[in-house]
Order: structure tokens, then C-alpha cells, then sequence
């Protein structure tokens, strides 16, 4: 399967959608059969995986904010 569209962070940063979707691409991604890491599906750097992984989802919103007023 190939992906078609925007990644969640492409979303979010645009304000397309609210950080709490990120729930939803995460459940998406677990149905999906292609061989996409989560991180490469919601379109993250592997910095912004790392804070999401080692501090949680304050730290991921907070660096994707900050790309929001760039």
C-alpha cells in the first residue's frame, strides 16, 4: 500500500485538525499492512518521536507548536 495525503503533523501544523487526533492516525496505523513505521505515518522527525516517546504528548504538542508559528 502506498500512503496518499497529509501526515498528521502536516495537518496539525497547518490547524487542519487538534493534536488529540493523534489517537486516531495511531489506531489507523495499526490496521494498515504496509511496512510504514508509526513515526514515518503521523510524518514525524525522530527527534519529535523521541519526546513523544521519552516525555509524552505535552512535549510532542509543544515542538510542533512552536513549527506552527514558523
Amino acid at each position: 500500500m502506498q500512503f496518499s495525503g497529509k501526515t498528521f503533523k502536516e495537518k496539525y501544523i497547518t490547524g487542519e485538525i487538534e493534536f488529540e487526533e493523534i489517537d486516531d492516525y495511531s489506531q489507523e496505523w495499526g490496521f494498515h499492512d504496509d511496512s510504514m513505521t508509526l513515526r514515518e505515518y503521523l510524518g514525524l522527525n525522530a527527534d519529535e518521536e523521541d519526546a513523544w516517546i521519552s516525555i509524552g504528548d505535552d512535549a510532542l504538542k509543544e515542538l510542533l507548536d512552536k513549527q506552527k508559528q514558523s
